[in-house]
């Protein structure tokens, strides 16, 4: 294993979480899935990211249930897709997922975008699932703060979790302040911008000071932001890179100059104005 894998963030409910994952967008069910996840657990990693969207979630169970690994040993999330929110069709979602996985509990299970209407009702779903311990944690996704505060006014449970679009060019602080004040955790997704990471220069600056790739410095300046980062690579030399970031730390100012770099840029839908 890669030193820094085992390393765990432990969420409001006590669950503990690693703080780097593989994440498995676009990666296409079958023979792709299964050779990501199967490579990314030979080298060390024990959290893995699928969702009934992405349509990978029986390769990703197929890898991790043939595996030498105790179940308990590997963190898997899945999301809820928006065509199934509401209170009685995301106990359905939530069975077929679990079904595909052929597991017999998540460790994570989020509401993959917020949907005006339905995030209260949806929300008092997974509280339920919750509660069977079919779900070791619940939370959300792509939640902005008003998002929280409507799930918040009528919730029993806060989210474990908001996983959040996260990287150099969308610091999103505001978001994840809110979400520290309330201990939930951010998790990142697309932290390295889908690869345009490299060909920014100033990190491009950072990288050489520090003997590390664009990549590695993106990943260890969320990691230094208490983000979770699930960067998504089909290619072992890639997962392997993306491991090796718990070997040094980020000075301040490199810190501050990465800060900067925020515009408020999106490569992904902003939550407000998802029409799926």
């Amino acid at each position: 294993m890669i030193n820094g894998l085992e390393r765990t963030t432990t969420l409001n409910n006590g669950t503990k979480m690693p703080w780097v994952g593989v994440g498995t967008f676009k990666i296409p069910d079958g023979p792709e899935v299964e050779k990501t996840v199967s490579s990314a657990l030979d080298i060390g990693y024990r959290h893995i990211d699928t969702a009934t969207y992405y349509g990978n979630e029986r390769g990703v169970g197929k890898v991790i249930n043939d595996s030498m690994l105790e179940r308990d040993d590997v963190f898997i999330t899945t999301k809820l897709w928006t065509t199934d929110m509401g209170f009685d069709k995301a106990f359905k979602a939530f069975d077929q997922s679990l079904d595909l996985l052929d597991m017999d509990y998540v460790d994570l299970y989020l509401v993959h975008w917020p949907k005006k209407g339905l995030i209260k009702d949806t929300w008092s779903a997974l509280e339920r699932i919750y509660e069977t311990g079919r779900a070791r944690a619940i939370g959300v996704s792509n939640f902005q703060i008003h998002h929280l505060e409507e799930l918040l006014e009528g919730a029993d449970i806060v989210p474990a979790v908001n996983q959040i679009e996260y990287h150099p060019y969308l610091n999103q602080r505001d978001v994840r302040e809110f979400c520290e004040e309330h201990k939930i955790q951010v998790v990142g997704w697309s932290p390295l911008i889908r690869g345009k990471i490299v060909n920014n220069p100033s990190i491009s600056a950072i990288s050489k000071k520090y003997g590390k790739t664009p990549a590695q410095i993106a990943l260890r300046w969320a990691l230094q932001h208490d983000v979770v980062v699930i960067p998504k690579t089909v290619h072992e030399e890639r997962l392997r890179e993306n491991a090796n970031v718990f070997d040094f730390v980020l000075a301040d100012e490199d810190m501050e100059i990465i800060d900067a770099l925020d515009g408020g840029t999106r490569i992904g839908p902003h939550p407000d104005h998802v029409d799926f």
